[in-house]
């Protein structure tokens, strides 16, 4: 499994668009951007076809330390969860990833 860093997305879509890299690269970060500070306000993104990024709340609990067995209170906190949209489902269902 590769991992692709955000540059070398900007380079792909600059060569496929045939834009300017700093131009790709600055609507990128500002898409980024615009995204975190919506799930920042809790609201919920929904890209058709793509999928939907939400934010969750998760309770406060007890967890154990499995060192000490010491208990540990953890707080709150939100968490952001993404459900795949229909392309999506069917690019990763297919044996090629191109769907």
């Amino acid at each position: 499994m590769a991992t692709i860093a955000k540059k070398e997305l900007v380079d792909r879509i600059a060569q496929r668009t045939q834009s300017k890299h700093v131009t790709v690269k600055t609507v990128v970060q500002q898409f980024l951007d615009e995204i975190s500070t919506e799930l920042a306000n809790n609201n919920r993104l929904e890209f058709r076809d793509f999928g939907v990024f939400e934010v969750r709340e998760q309770a406060p609990r007890t967890a154990h330390n499995p060192k000490t067995l010491e208990r540990i209170d953890v707080p709150a906190k939100r968490t952001v969860k993404f459900k795949m949209g229909r392309i999506m489902r069917e690019k990763l269902s297919s044996k090629d990833g191109k769907g």
